[in-house]
């Protein structure tokens, strides 16, 4: 009879949990590939972190239930990053040296995944992450960091195309001191200019501050008809509140991660009135995405499409494992990465699933595997290059306006 065993520890006072994912007992003799899971569990990203690493344990137990990539099994040990670099740098450090986790996956703040970037480079182990810092991709020589959610750079492309789309002149920019938010308003900019626009004022404000009255202030004082917004959670939510209290008419556009449900439910529908929201998004009718929200609705009771990072996440369990059956059973890290754009990229034949590409590769064919967070062609510099949508945020409620392609 086919048993499957499953050992789970519970997240402790530091944050850390380290779950095993092991397939049925026949299979226990296969050799052991360790994926660590370093995700925003507490801390700012914490809205997205939970449901990112359910999903990468859900993913990983399809790769093990089809009998693994090129002979192996996966196992995931989790952590929590804490959305915070010192954290995530000792927990990396222990997946690593102490775990010999051949890939991170998960990384969501590019803080996060600018500080143990040159840990895995080092130690040629592969990371998978969701952060947008020019940085990331510009010490990417190597090609052993993958980004799956689109950079600053094409991040910029979207909301340049979505300013102009709505017919705004006037921008100006306020950002959070970051490389990834800075980094998202310079491209921004320099893509708004190539059209022969102009941003009339640029403003960097710090982090964990109670109040941005003055930045927003500042940015006002151009008389702007839009103010492009690169930050998070918290600082937008306190930017977007003072600016209802100031009666500002000029429009916002946010990105995705900064906005959400929680958003909403802290500023109530007045204040959040009309907000425009930039993000990447899933193809919500491919069947790599059903298979992904039927696994999301099981572990936390919500839609798939309530987290766009879960689903990046699933799609790195599946990519990496459809690159570790390409590489083959005695391939190591720098082969396996060589193999992640080969499989996800245009050239080769659609495939949805771990089983289904396998199957495909193992018939000697190109694959072209196409994700829960929808197509996978990654860039020279290792970034996924995502479909973007604008919303906006009426009575309380995110309506689609369009696509930006």
């Amino acid at each position: 009879m086919r048993t499957i065993t499953k050992r789970t520890f519970s997240l402790t006072s530091t944050g850390l949990a380290a779950v095993l994912i092991l397939t049925a007992t026949p299979s226990l003799s296969q050799e052991v590939y360790r994926i660590g899971a370093l995700n925003p569990v507490t801390g700012a990203g914490s809205t997205y972190g939970s449901g990112m690493q359910k999903s990468i344990l859900a993913a990983a137990a399809e790769v093990n239930a089809a009998g693994g990539p090129a002979g192996r099994r996966l196992e995931v040990l989790a952590d929590d990053s804490q959305t915070a670099p010192e954290p995530a740098v000792l927990a990396a450090k222990k997946l690593i040296e102490v775990n010999k986790v051949g890939a991170i996956l998960g990384t969501w703040s590019s803080s996060v995944s600018l500080a143990i970037q040159p840990l895995t480079q080092s130690s040629n182990v592969i990371l998978m992450h969701t952060s947008s810092a020019p940085a990331l991709f510009a010490q990417n020589q190597r090609l052993l960091s993958w980004g799956f959610q689109s950079g600053s750079k094409y991040n910029g492309q979207a909301m340049a195309a979505a300013v102009a789309k709505e017919g705004f002149k006037r921008p100006v920019i306020m950002a959070f001191n970051n490389d990834a938010a800075t980094g998202n308003v310079g491209y921004f900019r320099t893509s708004w200019e190539a059209t022969g626009g102009k941003v009339l004022a640029s403003v960097v404000y710090e982090p964990r501050r109670t109040s941005y009255r003055s930045e927003l202030q500042k940015a006002l004082t151009q008389n702007p008809d839009v103010i492009v917004l690169s930050g998070y959670l918290p600082d937008t939510t306190i930017i977007l509140r003072e600016a209802y209290e100031l009666g500002v008419t000029a429009k916002f556009l946010i990105p995705g991660w900064a906005a959400g449900p929680q958003l909403i439910s802290a500023l109530g529908p007045d204040a959040s009135q009309d907000v425009l929201v930039y993000e990447s998004v899933p193809d919500v009718e491919g069947a790599a995405f059903k298979r992904y929200s039927e696994a999301y609705n099981k572990a936390l009771g919500a839609t798939g499409e309530d987290n766009v990072f879960a689903a990046q996440s699933y799609d790195m369990v599946i990519t990496l494992a459809l690159a570790m059956e390409k590489a083959g059973a005695s391939a190591d890290n720098i082969a396996i990465a060589r193999a992640v754009r080969e499989v996800a990229n245009p050239e080769g034949q659609k495939v949805s699933s771990f089983a289904e590409g396998q199957k495909a590769l193992k018939a000697g064919q190109k694959i072209n595997y196409e994700g829960a967070s929808g197509r996978l062609d990654f860039d020279e510099d290792g970034n996924a290059v995502a479909d973007f949508a604008v919303f906006t945020i009426d009575k309380g409620k995110y309506v689609k306006r369009y696509s930006l392609k």
